[in-house]
């Protein structure tokens, strides 16, 4: 950090306070927020227009340039007008290192010193760092809603199409709507599949199963066969029914 007069600089950004307010250099603000252009030798300049139009300065008496200082109103402004990661990342600095340090101690203990970017080079490794970051944290809020669904077990369409793959799979079982088992073994076959689906998934209900095990239920009723003593009912019944035709 060095300092010049009231001004302090870190990292290319200057800012000095005045009456107790943080300001802060229009140049250097506007760069490290993003609002620049690099020419052809390397140097980055600000947008003047830009940044004056951000901020609905408009007449020559009101403009911005080189050498002003805005206020941090005005800074929060430029970010959110600007509406990039790199301004994102920026704010996030100042915000949480740097006028935390100033408003604590009078002064910015770098750690470490965020370098402004000087190229399109630089400034292009700084976008990937944050969308490498960016995506990280859409990895875990995904990961997050993924639990907060299971939590919550199924959406009602999806416990709705577990029940009618349970029904038309019970109905097959036991010869049809019309079979003599499905007519007398109906209720007791719809509760022997219904308890061994809740001791198998460990669940009190169809609906109370874990939004990420709907493939896995389903599967499991598509699978599921009758027993052994049920399964010579429903033969008995069915075959009675044929010696009856």
């Amino acid at each position: 950090m060095t300092m010049n007069n009231d001004i302090q600089v870190f990292d290319n950004l200057k800012v000095k306070e005045v009456n107790g307010q943080v300001m802060f250099d229009a140049e250097s603000a506007a760069i490290g927020i993003g609002i620049s252009e690099t020419k052809k030798n390397g140097a980055v300049y600000p947008i003047w227009n830009r940044v004056n139009k951000y901020l609905g300065l408009s007449t020559e008496v009101s403009k911005i340039s080189k050498g002003d200082f805005i206020t941090e109103p005005q800074f929060y402004k430029l970010v959110i007008k600007a509406n990039s990661p790199v301004a994102d990342k920026f704010q996030d600095w100042v915000t949480k290192e740097v006028l935390p340090s100033i408003r604590k101690t009078g002064s910015y203990q770098a750690q470490p010193a965020l370098r402004l970017p000087q190229n399109n080079a630089e400034m292009l490794q700084v976008v990937n760092s944050v969308n490498e970051e960016t995506n990280k944290r859409i990895d875990e809020v995904e990961t997050t809603v993924d639990e907060l669904k299971d939590r919550f077990g199924l959406p009602a369409s999806q416990a709705k199409s577990l029940e009618q793959a349970r029904k038309r799979h019970i109905v097959t079982l036991l010869g049809g709507f019309e079979s003599n088992a499905y007519q007398h073994l109906r209720g007791k076959t719809f509760r022997q599949i219904g308890g061994d689906f809740k001791d198998y998934f460990e669940v009190p209900r169809y609906d109370a199963l874990p939004l990420s095990k709907f493939d896995e239920g389903m599967s499991y009723i598509k699978a599921w066969q009758l027993p052994t003593n049920l399964a010579l009912q429903v033969r008995d019944l069915n075959l009675q029914t044929e010696l009856e035709v």
